[in-house]
């Protein structure tokens, strides 16, 4: 009984190969018949032309102007304004100095601005010094329309804001404000913002 069943097997893989060289063959065959009608209605190559850019890269120097509200509810609302191009993201993080609590919100310019918040706990912010922190993020996580006008890796940002990215991956932007959050003005030497309750 074993006998028959490779009689059988190799009767099997016999057909079986027979039938797959076959398709090759005539693959192979066919083949230069349809490169040679290709190559008889090939026109010749159209001249090069020099590629140019079809948008300008940015050639300001990067600029962010931030205001931050400080709402009924004792949480952070920032609106900002920026020369930087339409859709480029940005991560705004707004940090409590005395514990180092961070808040943060990716937002997109539009129409020269963006707005991130409201930050804080549902409580709202206790009263103390925060930094706000607006960061354009590196060139790899930008859409291509803003990669076509700051570069691949944010080559074409300048300015003061501007700086060598943490991990190698290009230059950002970062602008920083300090503030305080209280209902009594407290003594301070350096330049800093009082927020009161509206």
């Amino acid at each position: 009984m074993t006998a028959w069943y490779r009689a059988m097997g190799a009767g099997l893989l016999l057909v079986w190969l027979a039938g797959c060289s076959g398709g090759e063959e005539e693959e192979a065959a066919s083949e230069p018949a349809q490169t040679d009608t290709a190559e008889e209605t090939r026109e010749p190559p159209p001249e090069a032309k020099p590629e140019v850019p079809a948008v300008p890269p940015f050639d300001q120097p990067a600029m962010i102007d931030l205001t931050s509200r400080l709402g009924s509810d004792r949480r952070l609302t920032v609106e900002g304004e920026t020369n930087l191009p339409e859709a480029t993201r940005l991560q705004v993080i707004v940090e409590r100095e005395l514990s180092g609590v961070r808040w943060r919100e990716r937002v997109s310019v539009e129409e020269g601005g963006f707005v991130a918040g409201p930050f804080g706990p549902g409580s709202g912010l206790p009263d103390g010094g925060y930094r706000v922190t607006v960061d354009v993020q590196e060139g790899s996580v930008q859409p291509r329309s803003v990669r076509d006008r700051l570069g691949e890796e944010n080559e074409h940002l300048s300015g003061p804001l501007v700086q060598e990215s943490r991990h190698g991956l290009g230059q950002v932007a970062s602008y920083s404000q300090r503030f305080l959050v209280g209902s009594e003005t407290r003594r301070t030497l350096d330049h800093v913002e009082v927020l009161e309750v509206e």
